[in-house]
């Protein structure tokens, strides 16, 4: 069939692998045309031993489910009702025709290509992984065996030079060991020092509350929120990003300027290397270690993305969140945490505070994958498929060790780690694996989220890493009044800066988290922490010569007017920055100051919109997008609300 890559693929395997796999496939799309209205032949279950072993592993199987109609559920593939029945009668007779004219060539191979790669390519020669004892079964397959499109569309890779194979195997060897130190009852008990957990296990409840109330058919658990309020926790209040540290000596900024030889103290929390950050002004030389000590580093609570997944997935594991270590080739790690309620592995990055979102690397930042790896106290699991979707490009940089050894080595690296689990452990881990593997290979689209450049780091440092591009347009949120401030007829909503947090003070008071969540237009700004100063605000991004955020209110969905409006605001300028607030309803607007005080807008009376808005511009120097602040504050020291919007309401 021209334009299916599933069956392509399918073609490629050695013919007596295609004829069985084939009449699997045609099984499962007949049981669906001769039984259309039984439910059971709509559902396959990707830990069915026949599914598992027979045609989870043959490139281009799962790939043909996908193309007739079949779609990913947790641990099963479902035909919907939805689902064409006509797309799937075409694919099943393409394979049907391509499996009868080979059993009617004396089973020859009508595909050109189809024995082109009957056997894995050897392990090079003298590679270290034979070094470890071999599994007395055959290997589990692995991700990294997934997905392989068709030889025909992938460039001749050739033999890995011993020394990548070796260094390779280094970075596994040293990423597999370092994770244990996670599992150290002491060092967890260190963390959950630090950790407010009380706090946070109260915040998750609320917000598995109010996403209960918004969607009663929400099947998400308390862990699932625990998580999200960790990753808040440990950007908003704990952990800070270095460019350069503030000079020892008199404060100022510093510049770095080269390595310095670490000293016994730094290479006993494993700091190899030294930064050396000198200040312009009075000539003082600050160290910055690089720690890879977690212990260490709930200490300094500083650093960049290394120490950031460092300290975050020993947080994580101090808490009871299954999570492991995710090394990136292209110079960047994070974290996955496992959810029990999805039953699947979440992409949590926490210098940019994202839960979810893996595309966000490859389509947000544009980096150019090639090999991702996790770590679990249990496990290594190629994982790169999970944060692309450009499959084929990506095998196309993945040339630094051949497939065959990689994969070899990874499945003896977890036949030596998972040698003392009890059977039921090694058969949940097989059954997430599993899992993983469809996904691997299921169709992905990037969602608004993912779409965005970095934010942690300064401009420079992330121009320089080429993880600058613009973020998408966000969706737009606008406040509607709920049951309660309907029957109220009044609605108060505050955010806080320093808390990064709106609420909606009317009854029961309601939450949402982040400065994002509630705004109706956000150009060209940001929340800026300054963790060193303690100091927080929202500016114009750097490089911009203006920004401009608004909120929206409407009451008209629910029948009412407005009566009296009352919005009060902070901004601070600095040097020749400006803050321009205004508010709008219908074509009137009011300009008036951020400067704490209630303003209010009479001549609003009687309508069902406001939007109020501020635009930032103006500064001087490198600087000038910092001389234009909104609801500037101190983190250390809550005050009264940054933004305040009270609308008396009347019955329209």
């Amino acid at each position: 069939m021209e334009g299916s890559k599933g069956v392509s693929a399918l073609c490629e395997n050695p013919n007596d692998v295609f004829l069985d796999v084939s009449k699997l496939l045609l099984t499962y799309a007949d049981n669906i045309l001769r039984n259309p209205d039984e439910d059971k032949y709509r559902s396959i279950r990707i830990g069915n031993p026949t599914f598992s072993t027979k045609l989870l592993p043959v490139p281009g199987a799962v790939e043909c489910l996908f193309e007739m109609g079949f779609e990913e559920a947790e641990t099963h593939l479902v035909f919907p009702q939805s689902a064409s029945v006509d797309q799937l009668r075409r694919i099943r007779e393409t394979i049907a025709a391509e499996r009868d004219q080979r059993l009617g060539a004396g089973q020859t191979p009508i595909c050109p290509q189809s024995s082109a790669h009957s056997s894995a390519p050897p392990l090079p020669p003298n590679s270290p992984a034979p070094a470890l004892a071999p599994p007395t079964a055959p290997p589990t397959p692995q991700p990294c065996a997934l997905p392989i499109p068709p030889l025909s569309s992938r460039p001749p890779i050739p033999p890995s030079p011993q020394e990548n194979s070796v260094g390779f195997f280094r970075t596994l060897q040293s990423n597999f060991q370092h994770v244990l130190v996670y599992e150290t009852p002491a060092l967890q008990r260190k963390a959950l020092e630090h950790i407010p957990l009380p706090r946070l296990s109260t915040a998750a409840q609320r917000r598995l509350q109010q996403a209960q109330e918004a969607d009663p058919e929400c099947g998400l658990s308390e862990q699932d929120m625990l998580l999200l309020e960790l990753l808040a926790w440990f950007k908003g209040e704990f952990f800070s990003w270095v460019d350069c540290l503030p000079c020892a000596h008199c404060g100022g900024r510093t510049q770095s300027a080269g390595p310095l030889p670490p000293s016994a103290d730094d290479l006993r929390w494993d700091a190899n290397r030294v930064e050396n950050h000198r200040c312009p002004a009075c000539q003082n030389s600050t160290r910055f270690p690089r720690y890879n000590n977690p212990e260490k580093l709930l200490e300094t609570r500083r650093g960049r993305c290394g120490e950031w997944a460092n300290c975050f997935t020993l947080c994580c594991r101090a808490v009871g969140l299954d999570a492991r270590y995710i090394w990136d080739s292209t110079d960047h790690v994070w974290t996955e945490v496992y959810s029990e309620s999805q039953r699947r592995w979440l992409h949590c990055d926490p210098c940019e505070n994202t839960c979810d979102k893996p595309l966000l690397y490859e389509v947000g930042w544009g980096k150019k994958l090639s090999y991702i790896l996790a770590f679990s106290r249990e496990q290594v699991v190629d994982v790169t498929w999970r944060y692309s979707c450009k499959h084929e490009e990506v095998l196309t940089r993945r040339t630094q060790v051949q497939e065959a050894w990689l994969r070899e080595t990874i499945s003896s690296l977890n036949s030596a780690r998972q040698q003392s689990l009890p059977a039921e452990r090694k058969k949940e881990l097989l059954e997430r694996l599993l899992v993983e593997l469809v996904e691997f290979i299921s169709p992905k689209k990037p969602k608004a989220g993912e779409l965005g450049g970095r934010v942690s780091g300064s401009l420079a440092w992330r121009a320089a890493r080429g993880e600058t591009r613009p973020v998408a347009k966000p969706e737009e949120f606008v406040f509607v009044p709920t049951e309660t401030e309907k029957s109220e007829l009044r609605f108060h909503l505050q955010y806080s800066a320093s808390g990064d947090r709106y609420v909606r003070v009317s009854g029961t008071p309601a939450e949402m988290a982040g400065w994002e969540s509630g705004a109706w237009c956000r150009e060209a700004v940001f929340r800026k922490e300054e963790l060193d100063w303690k100091m927080v605000y929202i500016a114009r991004t750097e490089g911009s010569s203006s920004g401009k955020i608004s909120w929206r209110f409407d009451c008209s969905p629910v029948g009412l007017k407005m009566g009296t409006v009352k919005v009060r605001t902070t901004s601070q300028t600095f040097h020749s920055g400006s803050v321009c607030w205004r508010m709008r309803s219908g074509q009137d607007t009011i300009e008036f100051p951020g400067d704490g005080e209630m303003h209010s807008a009479p001549s609003f009376s009687g309508r069902t919109e406001l939007e109020v808005e501020a635009e930032l511009a103006g500064g001087e120097g490198a600087c000038s997008w910092q001389h234009a602040q909104l609801f500037r504050q101190s983190l250390e020291e809550p005050k009264e609300p940054s933004l305040e919007i009270l609308i008396e309401l009347e019955e329209a």
